[in-house]
């Protein structure tokens, strides 16, 4: 059972999620950092990076007081409540140690590696407060890397199978999510989201019979509640539909967390900490209904189109012009090609400068920026007579760069403007899920 800041961010989630939990039955529950301390910590390395240590002791102090106030409010004993301020102020004196030496990235994983284990800590010293036998179980002991930022499945496997043999008659077992060690033993993380996937690979490494994530909201929804009123939360969806909904927006679920749970065919179910009886989403390998489920749109997207003569008939280009991709690690989200141009989207821009001169090598370059990916999810919709005419009935006033159909058959992708995104949203809202726009298409009576 995964929960993420929201669902701790405050002593009164906490307690919620420790009455959650406490049920009698086995399992590991992976806590994110408390909503907010992240980005704090985030704020406090910048400051360490720029030399502004001075202002980067004053994140920390203010930083420490939240928690302070979090201790007095959760804890109704003393000897909790000293215990607790003893371990948060032993490592809130280890980050200001980290103004008296050059500011490094290893120390930047360390001080963001806090907030987990704040959040943990306490959550556990609140269970023993109410007699509640569990054990705090360190991530940094079982979850590594390799050199290549991937997870060690069976190092992960190995661990964690040796830490809970230490601990036969426990049935409870709280743990961090997002951090790891690196591949030289170096404190690391899975980056922004990444507890998701720590809670996805433990299940896979226990064998476990589900993974749960809890955040705060009901599941996976037929569209971005955000833009869009009135969306819909989606009981069932299948490993592929929820990989490509998380890829390409959905917020609720960090994309590579569907793998772990896909390759171990271990059920994963998306619940709501706030309205925990809520039936949330169940994803797993069984076959589901077919048809258009839900929408989710990728924002911060840049567009290149390469055209040349020497594309025409030839064959090897497109292996170069993938290859000036793969030297600098940049993924290419989608493609089309013509005889004589290939347009591609990528959402990392770090080297994107290089990129461009490289491409010149091969013909004219263009490049559009702030582009939005419009992913349209479902199951065989690639085979559905009417999905596709449906989209472009609900886009005929949105103006599209351009159209990804075929390459999956769960999937229909449309890259457009960012400016366009809301009216995209709203207008395949009401063509593909609502009663008005089932009436649009609908044919008329003579």
């Amino acid at each position: 059972m995964k929960f993420g800041g929201t669902s701790v961010g405050s002593p009164e989630r906490i307690k919620s999620v420790v009455n959650l939990v406490n049920d009698g039955k086995p399992k590991i529950v992976v806590l994110s950092a408390m909503s907010g301390t992240t980005n704090s910590l985030v704020k406090i390395s910048e400051l360490f990076y720029a030399g502004n240590n001075k202002e980067a002791i004053a994140e920390i102090d203010q930083l420490e007081d939240k928690y302070k106030t979090v201790i007095n409010e959760l804890y109704s004993t003393e000897e909790n409540r000293k215990r607790a301020s003893e371990f948060i102020t032993r490592h809130f004196n280890s980050l200001r140690n980290f103004s008296k030496s050059p500011f490094t990235y290893i120390d930047e994983c360390t001080v963001l590696a806090q907030g987990e284990l704040f959040s943990t800590t306490l959550t556990w010293l609140y269970c023993e407060e109410l007699g509640i036998d569990s054990v705090l179980l360190p991530a940094l002991n079982f979850m590594r890397i390799d050199r290549n930022g991937e997870p060690d499945s069976y190092y992960i496997r190995e661990q964690i199978g040796r830490e809970l043999k230490l601990y036969p008659d426990v049935k409870l077992f709280i743990t961090q999510g997002f951090i790891c060690k690196g591949a030289n033993g170096e404190i690391s993380n899975l980056k922004r989201g990444g507890s998701d996937y720590s809670a996805s690979l433990i299940g896979n490494a226990i064998d476990a019979d589900e993974i749960q994530i809890w955040t705060d909201i009901d599941g996976f929804h037929n569209n971005d509640p955000r833009y869009v009123k009135d969306t819909k939360a989606i009981r069932e969806l299948s490993f592929s539909e929820a990989a490509e909904l998380a890829y390409f927006g959905a917020k609720i679920l960090h994309p590579a967390s569907v793998w772990p749970a896909q390759e171990a065919d271990i059920p994963l179910l998306l619940k709501n900490t706030m309205e925990p009886e809520a039936p949330g989403t169940i994803i797993s390998s069984k076959t589901v209904t077919e048809g258009i489920k839900a929408i989710a749109a990728k924002d911060n997207i840049t567009a290149i189109k390469i055209k040349s003569g020497r594309m025409l008939m030839a064959y090897g280009f497109l292996r170069k012009v993938f290859e000036v991709f793969e030297n600098y690690q940049t993924p290419i989200d989608m493609i089309t090609t013509s005889e004589i141009a290939v347009s591609l989207t990528i959402d990392n821009t770090v080297h994107l400068d290089k990129i461009i001169r490289e491409l010149q090598l091969y013909g004219n370059v263009g490049v559009d920026r702030k582009m939005t990916i419009i992913c349209i999810v479902g199951n065989n919709i690639m085979h559905s007579k009417d999905s596709i005419s449906k989209v472009f009935k609900a886009l005929k006033d949105v103006p599209v760069r351009m159209v990804s159909y075929g390459g999956s058959r769960h999937n229909i992708s449309i890259l457009t403007d960012s400016e366009h995104k809301l009216e995209a949203l709203n207008q395949l809202n009401k063509y593909l899920f609502t009663d008005r726009g089932n009436r649009h298409n609908r044919p008329r009576r003579n």
